[in-house]
């Protein structure tokens, strides 16, 4: 990268991390312009800050004035500014382009990093992690993939230290690049198979991840996940060449109990995640009472079992108030963890979940695991597939197919496929409405009912569009 603070462009700026890093650089000092092809509350935001965003894509938003250009994973090569700038990029020429994976890259070997990678679990680890270091005074800068309300509703926080706490995403092997000092592996599962051809190269590509730390590093990952623990021999082989210190956290330790009584957030998962966090700051020498004082300050990120507001629904008898919640779990193993959480915070209620699959090759992938992922639901309506632009093929399986099979499975439970969302609502009074005759399980009298909308696709404008209309309509607007 450029030594001289000078002018940016991020192509795709409105993602998780592209946001992030745009931030990173707004703070210092440089001049920070962007595209993406849409508007949308992240744009919104990086505008108010100061940000140039261009929404659209063409040539002629690559400035010649621009001394680096960024762009994301998701861009494609004939993305007309890309193009633009990787003709400039010739060389003798002043203008570098780097994805996403290789300026983050960049920045690890620039700062004392700590690297929270995982199949599930990063952001809120790496929020906890910060959490737990700023707490301890180590002042670090933070880049994490979800907006943090301690950090304003923003995926990103200045320090001034020499510490930046990094969420490490696997997805396209971004995490290759990064040469962390310190890591957290919070489990390794089977995600992301249109980029990976196996479990087998997954774990592969974490040992090569892991190869990449500095020496006498500190690691810290899950014993509990038997993908993570079936590396054991070669993890213990790699820290003896690297001098790291190694410390295998497990949900049956002593120190468990005493972060389940400090952390105000739900579900066994999180616990799990705290815990990494915890045995983080204590291996850097942070006083206990600190570390647990931080853990329980940690209210949530953004779409991760977020309260959203209140539905009303249904008529006569049957009329109820929904609790809605957003949660961003789009794999079998996240939806499980999520809707286990909100099973151990709502015990004695209803829990309705609406689902958006994500990825027609996960769901065909991990169909049987699917199929049990929402256990903890007593009622379930699956919306079609949000299908991944050049990521995505043709498949036989489909969210209909899923219904189909988790009918079967449990033949007693309401379980729905909903063919249009924008009939969502309609089909919400439908299955309160029910009587015990017919499929649904959904005790109406006296309960409490929480709605849950899960998914990594669009699902968040649909659950937007719900509460605004009921909003309008109490309103008279």
């Amino acid at each position: 990268m450029p030594k001289r603070k000078n002018k940016i462009y991020f192509i795709g700026i409105g993602g998780a991390g592209m946001s992030a890093l745009a931030r990173y650089f707004l703070s210092q000092k440089w001049d920070v312009a962007g595209s993406d092809i849409a508007e949308s509350p992240i744009t919104a935001a990086l505008r108010k800050e100061g940000i140039t965003i261009k929404i659209g894509q063409k040539k002629d938003n690559v400035a010649a004035d621009r001394a680096l250009v960024i762009y994301s994973q998701a861009i494609l090569p004939d993305n007309p500014e890309l193009k633009e700038a990787r003709r400039r990029a010739q060389p003798g020429r002043s203008l570098s382009v780097l994805s996403y994976p290789e300026a983050v890259g960049e920045l690890t070997r620039e700062h004392e990093t700590i690297a929270i990678a995982g199949a599930h679990g990063k952001s809120t680890t790496t929020a906890l992690t910060a959490l737990v270091l700023e707490k301890g005074g180590f002042d670090p800068t933070v880049i994490v993939g979800a907006n943090i309300k301690e950090y304003g509703g923003r995926n990103f926080r200045a320090g001034q230290s020499e510490y930046l706490v990094l969420e490490a995403d696997e997805f396209g092997r971004a995490f290759l690049h990064y040469s962390p000092a310190s890591a957290i592996i919070t489990n390794i599962d089977r995600e992301h198979l249109d980029i990976y051809k196996d479990l087998a190269d997954i774990k592969k590509t974490f040992l090569l991840f892991l190869a990449n730390m500095r020496d006498g590093g500190i690691l810290i990952i899950n014993r509990d996940n038997k993908n993570c623990f079936s590396l054991k021999t070669k993890i213990a082989a790699l820290a003896g060449r690297k001098k790291l210190r190694v410390v295998w956290y497990s949900l049956r330790d002593p120190a468990a109990k005493k972060v389940r009584a400090a952390i105000i957030i739900s579900g066994r998962h999180n616990l799990s995640n705290a815990l990494a966090a915890y045995y983080m700051g204590r291996a850097l020498g942070l006083a206990e009472k600190n570390v647990l004082a931080a853990l329980h300050g940690y209210h949530g990120a953004e779409r991760r079992m977020e309260y959203r507001g209140v539905l009303k629904i249904g008529n006569g008898k049957n009329k109820m108030n929904l609790s809605v919640y957003d949660d961003y779990a789009h794999h079998p193993a996240e939806i499980a963890a999520a809707l286990q959480g909100f099973r151990e915070k709502f015990s004695k209620a209803n829990i309705v979940c609406v689902f958006q699959p994500h990825q027609a090759r996960r769901l065909t992938a991990l169909f049987k695991e699917f199929q049990s992922a929402f256990d903890d639901a007593d009622g379930v309506v699956m919306l079609p597939i949000y299908k991944v632009a050049g990521r995505d093929e043709a498949s036989s399986l489909d969210s209909a197919a899923l219904v189909r099979a988790m009918q079967k499975r449990q033949p007693g439970k309401s379980i729905t496929y909903l063919g249009d969302p924008a009939k969502l609502k309609t089909a919400l009074n439908a299955l309160i409405s029910l009587s015990d005759a017919g499929r649904s399980k959904i005790k109406t009298g006296g309960l409490k009912t929480v709605l849950v909308m899960m998914g990594a696709g669009t699902i968040v404008h649909y659950t937007d569009t719900l509460l605004k209309a009921d909003d309008r309509r109490k309103t008279g607007r």
